[in-house]
């Protein structure tokens, strides 16, 4: 089994949850943000769409950038979209090619493995969490990621 093979159960699970929050993500909120120096609702939910898609960027060395959603329907195509092109990478990905280190920043080089639990997965996990902060702000039902939330008991 390849190490894009064995990160495949993960990145399913991962994408599923993240699927399942910005379900609930409410398209008349988009423009809404709980401070100053916060994103808005509609950013957030965007650049969570787009991250299961850095999978691609970090095998094939190159991807497509996301406009921000404009509606809850666009959102989940990116989303859907950017699963399928990850998926894909993970799923072809060559072992000896996520061994080679890559930059990441100015003074940092780590495997492309490395990368895509850091960069993706943990990535994608903080910003779902965010988003169930925003979504309990705004008193929308947060789903459960891993167990029942407080409003699936």
């Amino acid at each position: 089994m390849t190490i894009g093979e064995m990160l495949l159960p993960e990145f399913d699970r991962e994408t599923a949850s993240t699927r399942k929050i910005l379900e609930r993500v409410p398209e008349d909120k988009f423009a809404w943000k709980p401070h100053q120096k916060s994103s808005t609702l509609g950013k957030l939910a965007s650049h969570l769409a787009a991250i299961p898609g850095w999978a691609a960027v970090v095998v094939n060395g190159h991807g497509k950038k996301s406009p921000d959603a404009a509606s809850k329907a666009e959102l989940l195509e990116v989303l859907d979209r950017n699963i399928a092109a990850g998926r894909e990478a993970l799923a072809t990905a060559n072992d000896d090619y996520l061994s080679q280190n890559i930059r990441v920043g100015a003074d940092l080089s780590k495997p492309r493995a490395a990368i895509l639990r850091e960069r993706l997965m943990s990535h994608m996990i903080h910003h779902r969490g965010q988003l169930s902060v925003y979504l309990r702000l705004l008193d929308v039902a947060v789903p459960g990621m891993y167990g029942p939330s407080a409003d699936e008991k």
